[in-house]
């Protein structure tokens, strides 16, 4: 990585406000969200049900636009893109995991990893490489021809993880990404998970309920009343 791209933060949301409008209402749901992650950086992000865990994250990823605010990914004010150049930063800088793994079913585990490099120009072979090396890392090389339906939930969601880090992100969100899963299956995933960010040193942003697991991060941010606090407490 160059010098300049040390220099910034990976990702950065600076006054970050979101409104929603119910009837004559306005729900204010972020009133001025700052948040830096530097690269390799794993953190969690938690507060109750309806704090806007999922919505923070969309807004981070650029699913979603804030009504105000700025959103810099590796140094590039992302809010004001045409949705073409968005959908091209979340393609090369992003990967996505979410509570439902949304594998696609009719695809091995194998070629569900590879179809987001192909989408985003690698070569089928070359992909397949990646992918395969990929599953070995997440305890699935022997499970690479299985289908969705063929796998566990926890090996479901090893695969949505090797898929997320396909492209290689420098960001992973992470929505509560071992919320389907039973606490042993969890702890495992959810180490797995760590360790490959952190072994490809990308900047993690995970939204969990699990304080236990929250507490193992390097940082944790908190919503309370449309702020964002350090710490649990």
């Amino acid at each position: 990585m160059s010098e300049d791209k040390m220099a910034y933060p990976v990702l950065s949301l600076r006054g970050i406000k979101r409104v929603y409008a119910q009837g004559d209402q306005k729900l204010h749901i972020f009133d001025g969200i700052d948040l830096d992650i530097q690269s390799g950086e794993i953190i969690a992000l938690v507060g109750p049900s309806g704090a806007g865990k999922s919505s923070l994250l969309h807004i981070a990823g650029l699913l979603e636009r804030p009504t105000a605010g700025e959103v810099f990914i590796a140094g590039r004010d992302c809010v004001k893109l045409s949705e073409t150049d968005r959908t091209a930063v979340r393609r090369n800088e992003l990967g996505f995991v979410y509570q439902s793994h949304n594998l696609l079913a009719e695809f091995s585990a194998l070629e569900n990893v590879v179809l987001p490099q192909m989408i985003a120009g690698v070569p089928r072979k070359e992909a397949g490489v990646v992918a395969q090396r990929l599953l070995e890392q997440m305890g699935l090389g022997a499970r690479a021809s299985h289908r969705p339906a063929e796998l566990s939930g926890g090996e479901q969601q090893r695969v949505a993880i090797a898929r997320a880090l396909a492209n290689s992100p420098g960001i992973l969100l992470a929505d509560e990404p071992t919320g389907n899963l039973d606490p042993r299956t969890s702890g495992h995933v959810f180490e797995e998970l760590i360790g490959m960010c952190r072994s490809k040193g990308v900047a993690t942003l995970i939204a969990t309920h699990n304080f236990e697991l929250a507490q193992s991060m390097d940082r944790i941010v908190r919503l309370d009343q449309g702020q964002l606090v350090e710490g649990l407490e």
